[in-house]
């Protein structure tokens, strides 16, 4: 639905230059804030200023395919638009709805291509589209972008294309990244402004990677299509060779979408969802997605004790989980790795019995999901899922593709639909970033794609500076599977690596946080139920917390540092989630945010000796109205949770 004609949309000129005529264009956000220049010649160029100062220049794109009647970018036709649209969310990941509101420059080019534009008041964003109705391969994808060589990188980099995107981002200079190679997102800070850069919309294509170059560029790459592949593992294959072009395609295809988020305010990346308004609306019904919390057993190897029988990958201790989660309203319980032959997922393990430990969990409300390792899933697709449906499993974890070329990109798309199918939930692991998957797909929740949680059972990596900077950064790009939740909190200078009891480091309102500030629809409980039983103050928070959510509002923030923000559920219950990094603060947040009347506030907050014992908490209640202001207190590693109700 379109509300209001915009006016200062677009401006063209054509500039003679020599032999040739240059055209420019010039396309503005609907805010007229941030004003996009195009100048296509030779080659396509552009600059992005904000508020009347470059932010982003001397940069360019280009594209090429076996399929192209001509060389050269003459424009054959320009044509602009605007748009202003309310998305109602399938999967309410930051909110219910989102206004969708830009303006748009469509470009055909005499050689067969175009290419649209988008302007929003928080960030720009292009594509490519080929008419081609015949077969042809993408030779190359043309992406540089141009930053002032003295801003800073927030930079996951990387060491090849085979990779789990499971990677510190590490805080260089833009002087300094010649040649080194990163995944996406990546975060940048030019003059104060942070601009992130992604995509969304990636479907049988490969994704975008980054390299530096010389004077603060970085330009796209691309892993090229396989040439030749080999299995080295029940789980691995590794690509020996590659073709020289990025991606066979057959017919016309609209080609993801390279964004650039631009905030003012490192806090306003929070709720920046330019990836879900430019991926591909959901075809069908997904109206049977259910979204919720999972108990999960791989983080501590199934340790649970206190218990009258043998702990370990047996019914048993599954059926202990489903108890667990049905007294706490968890609504899944997860058979990680262990239930079955990793090279035959018709093969249970001894003492497993799928079927009954479904009855048996339905029995008690609660669902089970079942990992698979990605190759013996692509064997036994339909045979695997049939046999899961009919057990009642209602989603599969998927792991360890380690790819992102068409190849695989491709198999992701396979899985996703297969799984719909039969109405079940997916979440990959060893996976890329999402791009756009909770709105074309709402059945995948969630995706790993981050040096998460997992890392705390063998090293002290997971540290609050790297989780105070993936909300800005991993968590920009989509639902993030980090799994939080652990019990035995510890400060930096009692870690240790413990893989059947994990520790984790900052304080446990930090980890507590997590569940309002990280997102994903589908969120771990990663710690053993004996850990959880006896904390029944933290259980009443992590019953209540929700997965989706009606509104988020970004309260502060600053990469890498600290991050508050406040989320309303779908029962009009809000809730403040911070964090910061190993430096203790104070932050004073108003409650502006609340509707008229008296609330009930219920905090969780680092206690007095938190700093020394991370594990300290203390609870209280208040009360509270829009009109106060409250002082959110954080040892070193610290957090705060809250939960307010209206009286």
């Amino acid at each position: 639905m379109i509300y209001k004609k915009n006016l200062l949309l677009f401006i063209a000129m054509v500039v003679v230059t020599g032999l040739t005529a240059q055209k420019k264009y010039t396309l503005v956000s609907p805010d007229k804030t941030i004003a996009l220049n195009i100048a296509i010649d030779k080659e396509i160029g552009y600059t992005v200023l904000l508020d009347n100062k470059e932010l982003i220049s001397n940069s360019y794109v280009g594209f090429k395919t076996d399929a192209e009647k001509s060389d050269g970018w003459k424009v054959s036709k320009a044509k602009t638009s605007y748009t202003s649209q309310l998305l109602t969310e399938q999967v309410a990941q930051k909110t219910a709805t989102v206004r969708d509101e830009f303006n748009q420059l469509h470009i055909d080019f005499a050689n067969g291509l175009s290419m649209e534009w988008r302007v929003y008041d928080n960030g720009i964003a292009w594509h490519w589209i080929t008419g081609s109705k015949t077969a042809y391969r993408v030779l190359n994808e043309d992406a540089v972008f141009g930053f002032d060589s003295n801003g800073r990188a927030w930079y996951p980099q990387e060491d090849n294309f085979f990779s789990h995107n499971e990677r510190e981002y590490k805080n260089y200079r833009l002087d300094s990244i010649d040649n080194k190679l990163a995944s996406l997102p990546a975060l940048f800070d030019i003059h104060g402004t942070k601009v992130l850069l992604t995509e969304s919309g990636l479907f049988n294509y490969a994704g975008m990677w980054l390299r530096g170059k010389t004077g603060g560029q970085v330009k796209a790459v691309f892993p090229n299509y396989p040439k030749e592949k080999k299995i080295t593992s029940d789980r691995d294959e590794k690509v020996m060779a590659r073709e020289d072009y990025i991606a066979s395609i057959n017919g016309p295809q609209s080609f993801p979408w390279r964004i650039l988020m631009i905030a003012r305010q490192d806090k306003d990346i929070l709720s920046n969802q330019l990836v879900y308004q430019l991926a591909k609306p959901a075809t069908g019904d997904f109206s049977w997605v259910k979204p919720g919390k999972v108990q999960w057993d791989w983080w501590h190897y199934n340790n649970v004790y206190n218990v009258d029988f043998r702990a370990g990958i047996n019914n048993d201790t599954y059926k202990y989980y489903i108890d667990f989660a049905s007294k706490y309203k968890i609504e899944y319980v997860l058979l990680d790795e262990g239930w079955c032959d990793t090279r035959d997922l018709m093969k249970q393990s001894p003492g497993i019995n799928v079927e009954e430990l479904a009855n048996y969990a339905r029995s008690k409300n609660v669902d089970l999901l079942l990992w698979t390792s990605w190759l013996v899933l692509d064997k036994q697709l339909d045979l695997a899922l049939n046999q899961f449906e009919k057990w009642g499993i209602k989603g599969i974890k998927v792991d360890f593709m380690q790819r992102d070329d068409q190849d695989m990109v491709n198999y992701y798309e396979k899985v996703s639909k297969a799984a719909a199918a039969r109405k079940m939930l997916v979440d990959f692991h060893g996976a890329y970033k999402p791009t756009g998957w909770i709105r074309t797909y709402p059945n995948v929740l969630s995706s790993e794609g981050v040096l998460g949680n997992e890392i705390s059972k063998f090293a002290g990596s997971i540290t609050p500076g790297h989780t105070t900077t993936l909300p800005f950064t991993r968590n920009a790009a989509g639902p993030m599977d980090f799994t939080p939740g652990g019990m035995l909190n510890v400060q930096k200078n009692a870690f240790a690596g413990v893989g059947g009891e994990p520790m984790t480091l900052g304080t446990r309102c930090n980890q507590l946080a997590m569940y309002v500030v990280f997102e994903s629809p589908l969120q771990m409980l990663c710690d053993i139920p004996t850990h959880y039983y006896r904390e029944p103050e933290c259980m009443e928070f992590l019953s209540a917390v929700p997965t989706e959510w009606k509104n988020s509002i970004p309260l502060e923030g600053k990469v890498g540092q600290y991050v508050a923000i406040t989320r309303q559920a779908k029962n009009d219950d809000w809730y403040i989630g911070a964090m910061t990094n190993w430096t203790a603060r104070d932050l004073v947040i108003k409650l502006d945010f609340l509707g008229e009347g008296k609330y009930k506030m219920q905090v969780w907050k680092d206690g007095i000796n938190a700093d020394r014992n991370a594990k300290d908490f203390k609870m209280e209640t208040i009360n509270v109205d829009k009109a106060s202001s409250i002082t959110i207190k954080m040892t070193t590693g610290g957090g705060y949770v809250a939960r307010i109700a209206k009286l």
